[in-house]
């Protein structure tokens, strides 16, 4: 195992496991908060595990992650504010 999947290893615990209990408890701007943490920490850990694995051809997953986590952000919040 080499520093960079421990890097990883330290992300998914540190990052996607709070992002994940914040998701899924608390009002609708909580979870709100836990999805975004959650995209940006989901697009960290996959650029680290593409620097581990050598594979640079991968890049475009976490860039398309990227940009769909922000859009979606940007759809849930529209739909948030249309409440009665």
């Amino acid at each position: 195992m080499n520093g960079w999947e421990v890097a990883a290893f330290v992300l998914v615990i540190g990052g996607i496991v709070p992002a994940l209990i914040l998701a899924c408890r608390g009002d609708a701007v909580h979870r709100l908060v836990g999805l975004e943490l959650a995209s940006s920490v989901g697009v960290l850990v996959m650029l680290v595990m593409i620097q581990a694995t050598g594979q640079p051809s991968y890049l475009i997953v976490p860039l398309v992650l990227a940009l769909l986590g922000f859009a979606g952000t940007l759809v849930f919040t529209r739909l948030l504010g249309s409440k009665p």
